[in-house]
């Protein structure tokens, strides 16, 4: 993030005080918190999904399957339950507005490269910046400071499906969808529940809500020599592995 960024969002914080409401498995257990279970004879989707303490949605999203019929030997990575419970929120209200799937063929992962903040007070500093619509990324993922951590904020570009605001390339703001990381990963990684969040919410909007075209990148991919949004820290060699995350949008 420039510096002028920085500072300014730093202000913000010191001077903001309200808030707004704002087939087999194609993957890998690729955290500490995932592990993979073997479908044996007798299994039924939700009868794993009980025995795991996750549900059955948070099975289908990460596995990305279309229903409910598994068979014996088939691979299934099991989501950590914290997971599987950090995105109900997102859920909830996605279920309650019409998604223009086809329109978000990116998703973009940001962080907010100081340690204080939330939806709320980033969203007052865009507009007092005149920043068009307010918070410039459509969901905000905690770090324990100012909301829970791996609380996953969503913001009304999201709700209203509008454009993002929070890279300098047009085509991509017009496409994708921003999620930003309270903190500063140039100094450390995201919290095991910001991690947790992160890819249980790209899982999530990728098992149809987002197009089929979806590219999983980062800020400084999209704005070549211009940022380092999400950090030295960020989880990279996971985005490459999961979604095929490269340098170039």
């Amino acid at each position: 993030m420039p510096t002028s960024r920085r500072v300014f969002l730093q202000r913000a914080i010191w001077t903001t005080f309200g808030y707004w409401v704002g087939g087999t498995s194609l993957f890998a257990a690729t955290s500490k918190s995932e592990h993979v279970y073997t479908v044996r004879k007798g299994d039924t989707l939700s009868g794993i999904a009980r025995r795991e303490g996750v549900s059955v949605a948070a099975l289908k999203t990460r596995n990305r399957l279309r229903g409910d019929l598994i068979r014996v030997g088939q691979k299934l990575v099991v989501p950590s339950a914290a997971s599987s419970d950090l995105i109900s929120g997102v859920a909830a209200a996605t279920a309650r507005i019409n998604v223009d799937a086809s329109r978000w063929i990116y998703t973009v992962v940001h962080h907010s490269a100081i340690e204080d903040g939330n939806a709320a007070i980033y969203g007052a500093a865009h507009e007092r910046r005149g920043m068009e619509h307010g918070l410039a990324y459509h969901f905000v993922i905690g770090n324990g400071r100012d909301s829970g951590d791996g609380e996953i904020e969503i913001g009304p570009r999201w709700t209203k499906q509008l454009r993002g605001g929070h890279v300098r390339s047009t085509k991509v703001n017009d496409t994708g969808i921003g999620i930003c990381m309270v903190g500063n990963m140039e100094n450390h990684p995201p919290t095991a529940q910001q991690h947790a969040a992160l890819f249980g919410l790209i899982d999530y909007l990728r098992a149809g809500r987002v197009s089929t075209r979806n590219k999983v990148t980062v800020h400084k991919w999209v704005d070549l020599n211009h940022t380092l949004c999400p950090g030295r820290h960020a989880p990279y060699r996971e985005l490459e592995r999961r979604y095929g995350a490269k340098a170039r949008a």
